[in-house]
């Protein structure tokens, strides 16, 4: 039975920077050669960067992607990797209509020896496809090291029959799949019950790379892994961190060839690629050699075993670092080198002060307390007292004169005067912007975004919401547990325990708490859960046990305040239903039962 080594580049590649994750699949592959790999494969669009939205309809970055193909498969040649095959994820052009496709090669010899384009396009929650591609209608099947290896695009293993149906009835021996798959709260466990569930369908082990890093409101979060056909995991990447995954496959031999057009599963006509060599080769051209320590077949001293499968990070630790990973990912790739955020002493700009200081590093993270005559004193020593915790940069700008001069031209009460002091700190901090070049975190949770809990202009204003798709009861959940996981370090804990021990409050008025406007947050959040995450209806909320009069009122805080939401800056989703590239509900709506 012939022995394949793989190896799967868990890699972070960024949207539109062709050059950029060029170097990085060549730094990759060249790692894999050393660990004596045999074939190695590359996340879904890795050399443009996934999702690549509206690009796909210029046609000068799918030339541009295109060209930087054939020159990576070159490059790759001439750093002496030239032989060892390189599964990767670009975006290129139907041959028959010209639109663009999410598509796949292999690099080998320094050509591009196979193409493909993904079959199934997913066109729900944050995905469009069917907006920018065309889909494919190939079984790719590469032959290396005496092995058969079907070729797939995530979504094919999403959907039932197509490349996975098809993989079986070519005989494959091994089914591997180029994902860009985003993170999603337990998707971990959706994605390993489908893999177990389509390896046996196709009857051979499946392998599975994933992206990791973010982009734009997207985490990904790794966790690349390889099945046999029984669903035994025999390997499994890290979440959340780059990694080359390298694991030995006892694989059944190339099976007696279909022929090349032989339609397949869904209309799938088959396509075979043959490289050369056989077992134990890494499939070098006639005539040419592996350079000095690259040697394409297994290292040398290194007998097959065990590959490695990374521990899973419990509910909390997950969801914080997709947190920290979307924070990080959309700083650095926007080019900034520091944020500002308005430390009121709260709950979320306390979380958000964390997360960010665990993203970038303190000394990377400006704070400013902007207090008010409403601001109690705890507030602001709380403040003061994370900053002092975790050595982030602060300082403190009183609104008050702002605040007074304001209100010496403008008589102002109520709703009105409190918004206005939200508004000058939003002002005060896109100032403090301009000036020194820090990028703005908006503080606002899920909670406060569904029913429109937050001032525009205000507390809204920013660059990025690091805790937007996260529900407040949630974020005294990961409080809490950043503060333990400080504590189990040895180290001190980033968040005033009062902080999260007292009321939420604005504190815009004497004696203000969100209760005076709000629900309970632990009612609240499970009503917007049935509203927004479930799509359920008023009546039907109502039939689960809630009060119906508390049920109107905050379907109705829900349904006005989509406005506000469209202005609010993007954040990293961690839910099945991320307010904006999930859900999508018209401003203008005279639809009021939910």
């Amino acid at each position: 039975m012939p022995n394949l080594r793989l190896a799967l580049a868990q890699v972070d590649p960024h949207v539109g920077d062709i050059a950029r994750n060029s170097e990085e699949v060549v730094r990759w592959s060249a790692r894999a050669a050393e660990q004596g790999a045999q074939l190695v494969a590359f996340p879904e669009m890795v050399l443009t960067g996934y999702p690549v939205e509206d690009l796909a309809l210029r046609t000068s970055f799918v030339e541009a992607s295109r060209a930087a193909l054939v020159e990576l498969a070159g490059r790759l040649a001439a750093e002496g990797l030239g032989g060892l095959p390189v599964v990767i994820g670009y975006l290129g052009r139907s041959p028959r209509t010209g639109r663009p496709q999410n598509c796949a090669a292999v690099l080998h010899g320094g050509q591009v020896v196979t193409r493909f384009a993904k079959h199934f396009l997913p066109n729900y929650g944050v995905f469009d496809e069917f907006r920018w591609f065309e889909p494919g209608d190939q079984l790719s099947v590469l032959r290396v090291a005496g092995v058969d290896v079907a070729l797939a695009i995530c979504e094919d293993i999403w959907q039932e029959g197509g490349r996975v149906t098809a993989a079986g009835q070519a005989r494959a021996g091994l089914l591997l799949v180029l994902n860009g798959s985003p993170y999603e709260r337990n998707k971990d466990d959706q994605r390993l019950d489908l893999v177990q569930r389509r390896a046996a369908e196709a009857g051979c082990p499946l392998a599975y790379v994933n992206l990791v890093g973010g982009q734009d409101e997207l985490v990904f979060d790794g966790d690349s892994l390889v099945v046999d056909a029984a669903g035994r995991v025999l390997a499994r990447g890290p979440q959340f961190e780059e990694d080359l995954l390298v694991v030995d496959l006892d694989l059944p031999a190339a099976s007696a060839d279909h022929p090349d057009g032989e339609p397949f599963a869904d209309g799938l006509r088959l396509v075979r690629t043959e490289l050369p060599g056989g077992p134990g080769s890494a499939g070098l051209p006639a005539g040419s050699a592996p350079s000095v320590g690259r040697e394409p077949g297994r290292e040398p001293g290194r007998e097959p075993g065990p590959a490695p499968i990374a521990p899973r990070l419990t509910d909390e630790a997950e969801i914080y670092a997709a947190l920290v990973t979307g924070t990080r990912a959309y700083v650095r790739k926007n080019g900034f080198e520091s944020v500002l955020i308005g430390l009121s002493g709260g709950i979320d700009s306390a979380l958000v002060a964390a997360i960010a200081v665990d993203a970038l590093g303190a000394e990377r993270v400006h704070c400013v307390s902007m207090p008010s005559r409403y601001s109690s004193q705890h507030s602001r020593d709380d403040a003061a007292e994370l900053a002092r915790r975790t050595g982030l940069n602060f300082r403190t700008v009183s609104i008050a004169p702002m605040f007074d001069a304001y209100l010496a031209s403008v008589e102002l009460t109520g709703l009105a005067e409190e918004n206005l002091q939200s508004r000058l700190r939003g002002t005060l901090l896109m100032a403090i912007s301009n000036q020194e070049g820090h990028l703005v975190l908006a503080p606002g949770n899920k909670s406060e975004l569904a029913v429109g809990y937050s001032t525009l202009y205000g507390d809204s204003v920013g660059a990025f919401g690091p805790i937007k798709d996260v529900y407040k009861t949630l974020i005294f959940q990961l409080a809490r547990w950043r503060n333990a996981l400080a504590a189990e370090r040895g180290e001190v804990p980033p968040i005033p325990e009062h902080t999260i021990d007292k009321p939420p409050s604005a504190e815009l008025r004497p004696d203000q708490v969100d209760t005076d406007s709000l629900p309970d947050y632990d009612l609240l959040d499970s009503i917007l859960d049935a509203y927004v995450e479930g799509d359920q209806g008023r009546d039907a909320i109502v039939a689960g046990g809630f009060e119906a009069a508390v049920v109107d009122r905050v379907v109705r805080l829900v349904d006005t305040a989509e406005y506000k939401r469209r202005q609010y800056p993007p954040g990293p989703k961690i839910s099945p239903k991320g307010f904006g590239r999930d859900r999508r509900l018209p401003i203008t709506n005279g639809w009021r039962r939910g």
